[in-house]
């Protein structure tokens, strides 16, 4: 609030009007991210403009914002000596205490009455006086196009020659448009017949290159391979070598499989948990068993993978994956607490019936600041989530391990 109240300060400047006490008074404990400001506040830039255009100056010294905005909070205003009649009103509209300022209602009461009972305003002995209207130097009304129809009327006549050369320009932009569109409509019957008549027609040569391309596909089909004791069965496909390693134990309850699955990158390896799910990890991570909080970590150096595989189920925490994610979910419970927390990116998707929600966030905890891609995803009325966390420094790291394990997450249990 103290920022917004210093940006204001810098945005606004020296102007009285815009700095009423409720305004202008320093932040406290228990104010909100903006002051106090209510119909009051208009009343008190009211009061200033009046004074300002009655005495001919504001009410308060504006040459410094600081000062200006100091001075309005710990002294009156100026007298308003010259403001005559409006002077009960300058004053009252300019009362530190938003409450003790008149209404509205009262306000506009009072300026009828002074405006009824203002005199006349006397002329003084410079006056011009202005000269009487002559009608017959007005301007005439006339129809659209008269003066025209005259200035033609009055034109001298022009001899036959000069007449006939005139029409053949007025007519000329007119007949090479119509010698244009001629010439393309003739360009396209030519083109349409030259099509017809002498291009090559497609029956007879798609045929006979089918017929060459079946006669090629015939040919260079090759007979199935025959058993070596020369009977009809074909030999049966080749196995893979038996020294091929299979799914290797990489952790307690984590099954590291070799995966030709296009959305698995360079780098990353599908596991399989034991804990019931599937899920892409930068190869060499290290798995830390399910704990109490019902997690599967996978981490490496300041980088973690946090699983949550159905902890948390729909009925006791609704069903609304936002909603989960930014009020209620454990794994964000330090964002919610810290003082410093920022959310970005936030958005529910629907894909397949299945309804999920993601987002961004950034906290100060005990070694630094954090960033976090977190997604929460309902399945079968239980919330499952997958969210890497890691140092601020490292955003595109972070960002490039939860886009694998965020697409390839999978509910096997």
């Amino acid at each position: 609030a103290e920022r917004a109240r210093q940006t204001r300060m810098a945005v606004v400047g020296p102007v009285t009007e815009r700095w009423a006490p409720e305004q202008a008074g320093p932040v406290h404990e228990n104010w909100q991210l903006a002051a106090p400001i209510g119909p009051a506040t208009d009343l008190w830039a009211l009061g200033a403009l009046l004074f300002r255009a009655v005495q001919g100056h504001a009410p308060y010294p504006e040459e410094s914002t600081a000062e200006l905005v100091q001075i309005v909070c710990a002294e009156p205003p100026a007298f308003a000596e010259e403001c005559g009649p409006l002077r009960p009103v300058v004053e009252s509209l300019l009362r530190q205490d938003p409450t003790e300022r008149i209404d509205f209602e009262e306000l506009s009461g009072w300026l009828r009455s002074l405006v009824r009972s203002a005199p006349e305003p006397e002329a003084g002995l410079h006056v011009v006086s202005a000269p009487p209207a002559e009608t017959g130097r007005l301007p005439i009304v006339r129809r659209r196009g008269e003066l025209v129809r005259r200035r033609r009327a009055a034109l001298p006549a022009h001899h036959g020659r000069h007449k006939r050369d005139r029409r053949e320009t007025a007519r000329s932009p007119r007949s090479l448009g119509r010698n244009l569109l001629l010439l393309i409509l003739l360009a396209l019957a030519a083109a349409i017949a030259y099509a017809m008549f002498f291009m090559p027609r497609s029956d007879s040569g798609d045929t006979g290159a089918g017929d060459r391309t079946g006669a090629a596909g015939e040919a260079s089909q090759a007979p199935p391979e025959q058993s070596p004791d020369g009977g009809g069965d074909p030999r049966p496909e080749r196995t893979a070598p038996t020294d091929d390693p299979g799914p290797s134990e990489t952790a307690a309850g984590s099954t590291e499989t070799q995966s030709n699955d296009p959305a698995v990158a360079d780098g990353f390896t599908l596991r399989e948990d034991d804990e019931g799910f599937r899920v892409a990890v930068a190869e060499g991570w290290d798995r830390a068993p399910r704990n109490g909080s019902g997690q599967v970590v996978y981490s490496k150096g300041d980088l973690e993978l946090i699983v949550v595989p159905g902890r948390d189920r729909a009925a006791e925490f609704g069903d609304d994956p936002m909603v989960y994610q930014r009020d209620t979910e454990p794994e964000l419970a330090s964002y919610r607490a810290s003082s410093w927390a920022t959310s970005s990116g936030l958005k529910s998707i629907e894909v397949g019936g299945r309804t999920m929600a993601e987002g961004q966030f950034t906290w100060t905890g005990a070694d630094g600041e954090l960033y976090v891609r977190n997604l929460a995803t309902l399945i079968d009325g239980r919330y499952h989530v997958v969210q890497v966390r890691g140092p601020a420094a490292e955003r595109d790291e972070v960002t490039r391990l939860f886009e694998q394990a965020a697409s390839t997450y999978q509910y096997t249990g």
